[in-house]
């Protein structure tokens, strides 16, 4: 059977072949970790997550990367806050992380990058850009020439004179494009910093996921993906300074997930219904809240009550007693000797894996 999947560049489902055959790179947009993830992060950690494990179950080798940013203005707040080290802040979410994600079964990424640990390699990328005109240096800050790069807009299908700016992007005088966006900023009063050949700063958010994804999977690989809001401004810029520098292809597709929403409200602090995992993995099973944020296709919107949850409770009540019995009428020898083959097969299967 052809694999197709909806490419968000192009705006059509297409056959997925990857680069290399047999072999699958993906890379996702992982948290910022300041805090605990909440149940709209969730769901691209999970989706792309599950993506991986069908991939591999059609036989491919699939080489998964998933970032942590753990250097951002969030994580320095935070830090500031509690009178801890930014480092401090950014370890203690990254494990607080992993127990979320264990909770809704997430599979380990086979790598996940830090934003810190590849300091040197942002520099080098970001001076590669200036060095081919795609970047220029403001009083310590360099900016993407994005009048440079003619197919910027082409994820989000917009083009300059469309794009209206967005909440991630500030004015600045000394851009030479508004949409202009930062790949080094300049070191604040008591903020972490690093030497540069532009000074002391830091890396912008864009640049760390150019970096950490060609790093591991090259400069073109198969498969970008996270949630919707990222297309614009980050994913697109993301495309924009990768292929300024390599001039291929970054990545072949493009996947995004849809929004979800709490009792048909934009989740929002403003309206106070953040929900975190770690809460709701203290009131449902992990399972029940992996099935919930699997009930829809994956680019549909999804809207979460405690009435939608239930049904998720009870479809896994449901589903956990029907293995249950066909595990106890299997080793009885109680199923019925027509079966096909196939179908007898695919039950031991399922008997297996939900028994493990």
């Amino acid at each position: 059977m052809v694999l197709k999947i909806y490419n968000t560049l192009s705006g059509t489902k297409e056959e997925f072949i990857p680069l290399r055959k047999g072999h699958v790179g993906i890379y996702v947009c992982g948290p910022t970790v300041y805090d605990f993830f909440h149940i709209g992060n969730a769901r691209p950690f999970l989706i792309f997550e599950v993506l991986r494990r069908y991939l591999k179950f059609k036989k491919y080798n699939v080489k998964y990367v998933s970032n942590f940013t753990d250097i951002d203005d969030k994580v320095i707040k935070k830090a500031n806050a509690l009178g801890m080290k930014f480092s401090e802040v950014a370890e203690k979410y990254i494990q607080e992380y992993f127990q979320d994600a264990d909770c809704l079964n997430i599979g380990r990424a086979d790598i996940y990058p830090r934003a810190t640990e590849h300091i040197s390699d942002i520099i080098d990328f970001v001076k590669k850009l200036e060095e081919k005109g795609f970047a220029y240096s403001v009083d310590g800050d360099v900016f993407f020439d994005v009048n440079r790069f003619e197919e910027y807009g082409k994820l989000s299908k917009q083009n300059l004179e469309e794009i209206r700016a967005g909440e991630r992007i500030q004015v600045d005088d000394r851009k030479r494009n508004p949409y202009d966006f930062v790949l080094w900023k300049k070191a604040k009063e008591n903020e972490p910093s690093w030497d540069s050949p532009w000074g002391k700063g830091r890396p912008g958010w864009h640049i760390e996921c150019s970096v950490m994804s060609t790093k591991y999977l090259g400069e073109s690989f198969d498969i970008h993906a996270g949630g919707a809001d990222l297309i614009f401004p980050h994913h697109e810029n993301e495309i924009a300074q990768s292929e300024a520098l390599s001039g291929k292809i970054f990545a072949k597709y493009w996947l995004h997930n849809g929004y979800l929403k709490i009792d048909n409200k934009k989740m929002s602090k403003s309206l106070g219904n953040i929900l975190k995992i770690r809460e709701l993995c203290e009131k449902y099973d992990g399972s029940v809240i992996r099935h919930f944020l699997l009930s829809a296709h994956y680019r549909s919107p999804l809207n979460f009550s405690e009435e939608q949850v239930e049904q998720s409770k009870n479809s896994m009540d449901t589903l956990i007693n029907i293995i249950y019995n066909l595990e106890f009428f299997k080793k009885q020898g109680r199923l019925t000797k027509e079966m096909r083959p196939e179908d007898k097969e695919l039950l031991d299967k399922k008997v297996e894996m939900e028994s493990k």
